[in-house]
């Protein structure tokens, strides 16, 4: 199934995002500037591209694998949340977790931007809990084999 959401979008062409591949939920945010992202540091990066979403949908901002796996770089704050109410131009903290200067170019892909609709929440207060079969279980709780 294919359903489109319309997006107002405001960017120079070459940082207009686009899906790579069909069937892609991430499209590729490029860097608007040139820059290095510090050994062990991080740094904040324009991408050029401001957005209007439809109210009951945010836009998440994922790490892309290739940058990651490649060269230990990774968005800080995964995933970054873009609300349909703000209207700023979008922005990218990347992590270098390596012991070298990462170089960023201008227009080279650093993040995935995924569009998704969302249900807000009705919060009731009640003094207990009801029961389940994880129950207070947390970190660690079900091992890893």
């Amino acid at each position: 199934m294919t359903e489109s959401v319309s997006v107002l979008i405001v960017a120079e062409p070459e940082l207009m995002p686009a899906y790579a591949q069909p069937g892609d939920a991430g499209c590729d945010l490029r860097s608007s500037e040139e820059t290095v992202v510090p050994a062990r540091g991080r740094k904040l990066i324009k991408t050029g591209v401001s957005i209007a979403l439809p109210e009951g949908f945010v836009g998440l901002v994922h790490p892309r694998s290739g940058l990651a796996a490649k060269h230990g770089i990774t968005v800080l704050n995964t995933p970054g949340t873009i609300d349909a109410g703000y209207r700023g131009e979008i922005m990218v903290t990347l992590y270098n977790s390596t012991d070298s200067d990462f170089p960023v170019a201008r227009l080279d892909r650093i993040a995935q931007l995924v569009i998704q609709e969302f249900s807000k929440a009705n919060f009731i207060q009640v003094e207990t809990l009801p029961e389940s079969h994880r129950g207070e279980a947390g970190f660690g709780s079900t091992g890893v084999k």
